[in-house]
């Protein structure tokens, strides 16, 4: 069950200390280090082929509260994963098997059955000309966060108006997707005139808002002349506050992310609403929510999904950095908002299947 042509040596992204505002150099750092081994029976070793840049990293890189432990100081930087499996002590996991999940920033890791790792089925991915990058994003833990995020707890109606936030990022362009797919009124901000131009050319949503050069509280009361029935905040700051005072009566506020603050450490924070009030007065309902709490339902998400990707009412959009060594340029572009779509890292060739 073993891989040969294995190197001595892999790289590793590192943490050596927690940010303060943009991670920097001397913040993370990759490292040269000797091939992990595998030590027990139930251990088998995986080559990544892709990680993913996303913002809950920024959060993993504090100590404080969140939804899992930090990431230690000099702990391999967690991230999701897609790899290979190239070596193998138990039979659950063979040497071929495609394995997609939450793992780290390294060329090579050790896993076990214990740590969740999902075999994809290679047979279905070449059947059905299914992109390996596709499990990263439309059928992995973006897709599963998009569906329901939007269905369970912003439950859109048909006809209903959905505005979403950074939404040409990897989560805001999915969400779109589904409630056009659900039969509603979706439109999205995002920061350059080229985003808007794919989400609206593209993507299928109603309008776009260039929140960067345009009025946004002007520009919604434009393109939701009915106000505003679900928002899906992948932001916070001031977007939050226009958009609550932009509200239906019986409004959802999906609160997803809040991107705008995770670089603010020790300054003010810009997600007081301003407008609690209203909160109030049009019964709204402000959840928030962890895909993590979802997994058990996850191929409810990933069927679904599946069927809309199928006949192309949603779309694997991808921004694709090469290199493990530009991890860390990679996580400052997220930040910069220089993507479109889920910002992967490659980190070797895909196998051939």
């Amino acid at each position: 069950m073993e891989g040969g042509g294995l190197p001595a040596k892999h790289k590793v992204w590192r943490l050596e200390k927690r940010p303060v505002g943009l991670v920097k150099e001397g913040d993370l750092v990759i490292h040269e280090e000797p091939l992990p081994q595998l030590t027990a029976d139930d251990q088998f070793l995986v080559k990544n082929i892709y990680i993913s840049i996303d913002p809950t990293q920024r959060i993993w890189m504090t100590d404080k509260e969140q939804y899992l432990p930090p990431v230690a100081i000099g702990e391999a930087m967690r991230s999701g994963t897609l790899g290979v499996v190239v070596k193998s002590n138990t039979s659950a996991y063979q040497v071929g098997d495609l394995v997609a999940g939450l793992g780290s920033m390294q060329e090579y890791s050790v896993a076990t059955p214990a740590a969740g790792l999902q075999k994809l089925d290679k047979g279905l991915i070449q059947t059905a000309h299914i992109p390996l990058t596709a499990f990263m994003n439309v059928l992995g833990f973006i897709g599963i966060t998009a569906y329901f995020g939007l269905l369970d707890v912003g439950k859109p109606k048909e006809g209903e108006t959905v505005v979403v936030s950074a939404a040409a990022g990897a989560t805001g362009s999915l969400v779109g997707q589904i409630a056009k797919a659900k039969g509603c009124r979706v439109v999205g901000l995002a920061g350059s005139a080229d985003k808007c131009r794919l989400l609206t050319e593209e993507l299928g949503f109603d309008a776009a808002i260039n929140y960067k050069t345009e009025n946004v509280e002007e520009s919604i009361k434009r393109h939701c002349p009915k106000g505003v029935d679900v928002y899906f905040d992948n932001v916070g700051g001031d977007i939050l506050n226009i958009l609550v005072s932009a509200m239906n009566l019986y409004g959802r506020i999906v609160v997803c992310g809040i991107i705008s603050q995770y670089n603010n450490e020790g300054q003010s924070s810009l997600t007081t609403l301003r407008d609690y009030e209203k909160v109030l007065l049009r019964r709204l309902r402000v959840e928030g929510f962890i895909v993590l709490d979802y997994f058990p339902r996850a191929a409810e998400a990933i069927g679904a999904l599946a069927g809309w990707f199928a006949e192309g009412k949603v779309k694997n959009r991808v921004h694709v950095v090469k290199g493990l060594e530009n991890g860390l340029k990679a996580i400052n572009m997220l930040f910069a908002g220089e993507n479109n779509g889920r910002l992967l890292v490659q980190v070797a060739d895909e196998p051939a299947l």
